[in-house]
This record gives structure tokens, sequence and C-alpha cells, in this order.
């Protein structure tokens, strides 16, 4: 069951869970890691390339998964909590599947369909109700960075941290210690995935002597010339400009 069939369930329960519906057709992304040791010099780079400030990002994510009853194909929604905020809001997200065929083979990047909503604090009593259960929950701790460069392009820098407790965020630990994950989205429809997609990609290649960007699901590791690009860029003070 998909996120939009979801909401065609809340007026079935007595609690009230305000969304605000944001429906984005796809979503072009490409994933990598960085040494924590790294990251300060892939900041000086981004700040460069992007010619925006940074964002702040402390996001608590929970990962539900559905009962039986709500389907016989089971589905998954995240909730995100962002905890930068004076008052936390909440967003509610389902990642569909990956664009298949020979298209999806030629390009670089996961052309992926997607659904979010902004949502009320009360979305986790109510996924519960409608017979979601917690699968897991983390911490994501670091910093983001919003632009346009042919694409709207977003590029998130954080560490990942399992909670100890349930929902214990003052308590997480980092799953991989002095290793941070790089994402980068774009929001696509399928008339201009292939140009989003190609924007990713041209945008990825800036980055590619601190780490490698990929397909999520296809890790490559740390790159070998990370420590030789963030020596040079820590001396230079970044000042690469696209």
């Amino acid at each position: 069951m998909d996120l939009s069939k979801v909401l065609d369930c809340i007026n079935n329960t007595c609690i009230s869970c305000v969304m605000q519906l944001s429906i984005v057709d796809m979503e072009c992304v490409v994933q990598g890691i960085i040494e924590t040791q790294h990251v300060e010099a892939l900041e000086i780079l981004l700040q460069g390339l992007c010619g925006v400030q940074r964002e702040r990002l402390r996001i608590h994510e929970i990962c539900l998964k559905s009962g039986p009853h709500l389907g016989t194909v089971a589905s998954e929604v995240r909730l995100l909590c962002d905890l930068e905020q004076a008052e936390p809001s909440w967003t509610v997200k389902h990642v569909g599947g990956a664009m298949r065929g020979a298209g999806a083979e030629q390009i670089s990047v996961l052309v992926r369909s997607m659904v979010e909503s902004k949502t009320s604090k009360n979305a986790l009593r109510m996924f519960y109700t409608l017979g979601y259960k917690l699968d897991h929950e983390l911490l994501r701790v670091g910093f983001s960075f919003n632009f346009h460069r042919g694409a709207q392009i977003t590029v998130t820098v954080s560490s990942i941290n399992k909670m100890l407790k349930l929902h214990a965020t003052d308590e997480a630990v980092p799953v991989t210690p002095g290793i941070q994950m790089v994402e980068v989205t774009a929001p696509a429809t399928a008339e201009t995935y292939a140009e989003v997609a190609s924007a990713v990609s041209s945008f990825c290649e800036y980055l590619a002597p601190l780490l490698h960007l990929s397909k999520p699901g296809i890790s490559t590791g740390v790159v070998p010339t990370a420590a030789a690009a963030a020596a040079s860029l820590m001396s230079d003070g970044g000042g690469t400009n696209l």
C-alpha cells in the first residue's frame, strides 16, 4: 500500500492528524560515504560549489512497516522529525520502487517514486492505529545544502546513529563510527527525470576527488584520493565555483 492509499484510511480513524500532501512523481538519488576526518573539507568544497549557506541537520527517523491486514504487499513509511526547529516538525515519507528497464540502466543515478507530506505530532499514533509496526529508528546529524544547478538539488552529509532505547535520541550512538553518509537528491517527473539525472551526475563529478557517489545499494567505499584532496581543500579554503 502506498502513502496516498494510507491517507485515504485517515478518515476512518478518530485521531486528528493534519497532513498537507506534497506529491513528487520521482526523485533522482545517489549516495556515498566519507570519513569523518574529511567532512570539513567536503563542506568547504560544497560551500564553493553551491554558493549558499549550509543548514544544520538533526533528524529523528522512524521507519514503520504495515501489518498484514493493510495488503499483501509490505508497505514502509518513514516519519521524519526535524529536531533543529524550535518546535519540532514532522514529515511522513513513502519511497516507492525504482525505475526499471533499459533507460534506468543507462543513467548513473537511481530514479524512484516518492510521496511526502507535512504532518502533525500525532502521526506516529495514527500509523500505529492503522496497523503499522515500528521497524527501526535512526538519528541523522549533520548538515545540508539546497541549491539550483540545472535542477533543484539537495546534498546532505550526516552521521547515522542508532537508538539504544526507544525514542532516546539523546543516547544515540553511531552505526559506523568515523564514517558519514553523503546523499544527493533532486525532484523529477516522468518528463524531466533524464534532464535532472544529468544535472545530478554533472554535479557529482566535482565531488569525485573526495568521494564516489552511486545508486543506493551499490557501495564503493571511500576513495583513495580523499586524503590528498581534503588536504588541498583545507590549505586553500575552497574557492571553487561553478
